[in-house]
């Protein structure tokens, strides 16, 4: 009997001390873009195993692992993850912004949006409560199975002006608390630090004074931290610059940006993180083209889409200005978007030209923006402002992954988080192809997606929206 006893014992033992078998699925059969501007390579396999890539290559050097899942993609195609480098995330419910909504929960719901639409890395930038940050520093011990977090934590924002999140952003006054900001969010280990430096067209009386920017960004560099600005003016920009400024988190709207900028951007190594396209696109357009695409409306709470078709737009939605009610000033502002969208999109086309960094990012989460689907729609406004498609892509893969220092993502390639998006249709043909969504990956979990192969269909014939997302904010 102490034989058996022991014997068990031993098993037991063994068993407990062995290495875990390795998880490994092999994808076959598919045309690989791998998100750094190489062309695509058609028959290929990636093997993912304990959710990196152990192999990409030619369908011909597939060495499949023992015991391995095979899933045939005979004529998918397979990008990287997409990256966007600007969000905000649980701030919303249906059409009202308040960071009460900002909870765990309501976090966790953006979070599956994004990656149920491909996106499977968010770049927070400074609207985020301490809980947010627990939730990244989780992400990165283990395997998740939602968009990957990196967060600015709370931005600075100056007291009476533009810019964070009431109730989470603290204003600060002079450079003395701007640093002291810095040093409190340096601690917390935020990996960008945000402000903002707008009077939102001249309609809020107090800006950022540039002692105080200055002093954010110098503290920002003495923590070891990149400091990203939201500008409008050409010349807030140009001073950022002079000040040390790494990127800037919107484009220059107030006019055309010119060669002295352009050269400051190039001479400092200086990143046009997000270009919001298509912020400005949802600002300006006073009927929505997107209302009844269900690529759209499966993504959005039909209170929010009840609103949004609201035959008084401005005063029902008031997209993105819920801080400042007051119908004047709404119609102040929306009587200068359609200028503001073409600005933007000529600037944007002087950057890519000059060769400046230039990431791909949306400001979705707040109102008017949306997670996941605005990133689609932003390479599609990439493309149109003269970008080619693969372009549009290895500026949301490779190049947001490249801004934000890492190297464990934004392209498919050994040694790498399998990250991935598979598409029904080519998506180098045609930009619009990265809403073809098949499945999407992240770090080699399967996640539930939006929608699958739904955009030449009728609503009746598309898959349904998934089942096991019950904290999804449909």
């Amino acid at each position: 009997m102490r034989v058996v006893k022991f014997g068990a014992a031993v098993v037991a033992l063994l068993a407990a001390s062995a290495p875990a078998l390795a998880e490994s699925t092999v994808l076959k059969n598919v045309t690989v873009i791998d998100g750094t501007g190489a062309p695509a390579k058609p028959n290929s396999a990636i093997v993912m195993t304990d959710g990196k890539i152990a192999y990409v290559g030619p369908m011909s050097g597939l060495k499949a692992p023992a015991g391995a899942k095979q899933i045939d993609l005979s004529g998918k195609f397979v990008m990287p993850g997409i990256i966007d480098s600007h969000v905000h995330v649980g701030m919303m419910h249906d059409v009202t912004q308040d960071e009460k909504y900002e909870t765990p929960e309501n976090v966790q719901a953006d979070l599956k949006q994004y990656a149920a639409y491909g996106v499977t890395t968010v770049q927070v930038l400074g609207t985020d409560k301490d809980f947010v940050l627990n939730m990244r520093n989780q992400q990165r011990k283990s395997r998740p199975n939602m968009a990957r977090i990196f967060s600015a934590g709370q931005g600075a924002v100056i007291k009476g002006g533009y810019g964070g999140l009431v109730g989470v952003t603290n204003p600060i006054a002079t450079p003395e608390e701007g640093r002291k900001l810095v040093d409190e969010q340096a601690a917390k280990g935020v990996d960008f630090i945000k402000l903002w430096v707008d009077d939102e067209r001249k309609t809020i009386p107090v800006k950022m004074p540039p002692a105080v920017s200055a002093a954010i960004i110098d503290e920002a560099h003495k923590k070891h931290l990149r400091a990203v600005a939201h500008v409008f003016y050409l010349s807030d920009a140009k001073e950022l610059l002079r000040e040390g400024v790494d990127g800037f988190a919107h484009m220059v709207r107030d006019q055309p940006v010119d060669q002295e900028f352009l050269n400051m951007m190039k001479s400092k190594g200086a990143w046009q993180v997000s270009a919001t396209l298509s912020r400005e696109m949802a600002y300006s357009l006073a009927i929505m083209p997107w209302l009844n695409d269900p690529f759209f409306t499966r993504g959005v709470t039909p209170g929010t889409l009840k609103a949004l078709k609201s035959t008084d737009r401005e005063k029902a939605v008031v997209l993105g200005f819920t801080r400042f009610p007051g119908l004047p000033y709404q119609k102040k502002v929306f009587a200068d978007m359609d200028r503001t969208l073409f600005q933007t999109l000529e600037n944007y086309q002087a950057m890519i030209k000059a060769g400046i960094n230039t990431g791909m990012g949306t400001d979705s989460g707040p109102n008017g923006r949306f997670p996941g689907f605005n990133a689609h729609e932003e390479m599609q406004l990439e493309v149109l402002a003269g970008r080619s498609p693969m372009d549009a892509i290895k500026s949301a893969t490779s190049d947001n992954a490249r801004w934000l220092g890492d190297k464990t993502i934004g392209s498919i390639e050994n040694g790498k988080w399998a990250d991935l998006l598979v598409l029904d249709k080519n998506p180098v043909q045609d930009i619009h192809n990265t809403e073809t969504i098949n499945s999407v990956y992240i770090a080699g979990n399967s996640v539930p997606t939006i929608w699958t192969s739904c955009r030449d269909r009728p609503v009746n014939q598309c898959q349904p929206r998934p089942a096991n997302l019950p904290d999804m904010p449909y």
